[in-house]
């Protein structure tokens, strides 16, 4: 069985029920799934799964969290190669940048990207949008 952990950091709760709505796919598919805001987990520990689901909103002009997450993901990407990476996250202005960026970073890593445009929510997220964050968790355990 895969173990997946959904890491995410999220200021105003919209990430955080994106991350809810994937562990819940995960676990829905039967896989095992921690749960983790990105300050409790080290970049060493997120390697220890077998599948990673990465999620950060959108902050500033279009750039990941600068004083955690971004420390987190720059110290876990040279270590990406062969695990098997979702990325997501939400966003209130600009036309997502961000992820563009942030998925090119990934896929140089040599990780197995699930999704190549990363997974994007405008503001909070509705029923629908969780929906595709579930399948989005089920596809993750499944891959």
């Amino acid at each position: 069985m895969s173990k997946v952990a959904v890491i995410y950091w999220s200021q105003t709760g919209n990430t955080q029920q994106m991350a809810q709505a994937i562990a819940d796919g995960v676990t829905g598919a039967g896989a095992e799934c921690d749960l983790m805001e990105v300050s409790a987990v080290t970049p060493q520990q997120a390697l220890e799964y077998d599948k990673l689901a990465l999620g950060c909103p959108a902050m500033g002009a279009e750039v990941l969290e600068e004083s955690e997450f971004e420390p987190f993901f720059t110290q876990l990407e040279g270590q990406l190669g062969g695990h098997t990476v979702a990325l997501f996250g939400s966003y209130g202005w600009g036309d997502g940048q961000w992820m563009r960026d942030w998925v090119e970073r990934t896929q140089s890593t040599g990780a197995n990207l699930l999704d190549e445009e990363g997974l994007m929510v405008n503001e909070t997220p509705d029923a629908e949008a969780l929906e595709v964050c579930k399948n989005l968790g089920a596809r993750l355990a499944n891959a």
